[in-house]
């Protein structure tokens, strides 16, 4: 194993894909920074690092998708996973050491983001305002949501040995979750009642009171609790959450996330050991 992680890390830094990928988690960063001063600036709101520092969640899935179905994939089309296997290693290593670096690249990923918003957001918009804990409790939350999204794409790409097939199916499959977590999301922040409000009624002068109502689009029930177990199940539902400093059931997402890298790991090493190398 620590051979073939030697190899996997010496052509990691070599590999254009995952350097681009980064450079551009960076700009990603800095982007949203400048953003946030640039409306605080010319529109005076309110604006400070903190409600930058974690939105990586909602993008680093899509890079990691790419990378990692181009950076396996290449391995199949090169022959790589065949010679590693001539020369001995096993498929259960082989498999494990990609997840490894699949990992390691989420965690870079996340670092390049987080780099462009502390070292130029602290000079625009001052220092981060949360507590100490509060920051290491959301990070390691989302660093969790990462392996779990590492853990998925390492499945898809080592069980697909055309690079081309796995991206297209590893990016839509994550924009179809994002879109729906979205929509979950949404629906989970329908009020319980509108509130009562006045209004002056054009024709007559006359002030109207609407009094307050339920909402006819508020979850409750088995419905409820059925929307609430996606978004703290789903990396894409997670990453909304985490974004916002708002994990509604923080204990509950990292052992999902944890339940999610244990499943799909077993499942990828058992499936990839009766695989067929052609």
């Amino acid at each position: 194993m620590s051979r073939l992680l030697r190899a996997s890390f010496a052509r990691l830094k070599k590999d254009k894909t995952f350097w681009i990928c980064m450079a551009v988690m960076f700009g990603i960063g800095a982007l949203f920074v400048i953003s946030n001063y640039v409306t605080m600036k010319f529109r005076g709101y309110g604006a400070t690092v903190d409600d930058a520092l974690f939105s990586y969640g909602t993008y680093i899935g899509m890079f990691l998708a790419a990378f990692s179905s181009l950076y396996i994939g290449k391995e199949y089309s090169d022959g790589t996973i065949r010679n590693k296997l001539v020369v001995g290693h096993s498929r259960s290593s082989i498999y494990l050491s990609n997840l490894i670096v699949n990992m390691v690249v989420s965690l870079l990923l996340a670092t390049a983001y987080i780099a462009a918003v502390l070292g130029i957001g602290i000079p625009l918009l001052g220092g981060l305002h949360s507590t100490l804990e509060s920051v290491l409790r959301v990070l390691f939350g989302s660093v969790m949501m990462a392996f779990a999204l590492a853990s998925i794409f390492t499945l898809l790409s080592m069980l697909n040995q055309n690079k081309a097939a796995a991206a297209v199916i590893e990016l839509a499959g994550f924009f179809i979750f994002v879109f729906f977590s979205i929509y979950i999301h949404a629906r989970l922040l329908e009020p319980k009642v509108y509130e009562s409000y006045s209004y002056v009624d054009e024709n007559n002068g006359k002030v109207v009171t609407e009094e307050a109502e339920p909402n006819p689009n508020y979850l409750t029930g088995t419905k409820r609790a059925v929307f609430e177990f996606a978004e703290d199940f789903l990396p894409t539902g997670q990453s909304l959450q985490l974004s916002q400093w708002a994990p509604t059931h923080y204990e509950r997402m990292l052992a999902y996330s944890a339940v999610l890298c244990v499943i799909t790991t077993a499942g990828g090493v058992y499936f990839f050991r009766k695989k067929d190398l052609k």
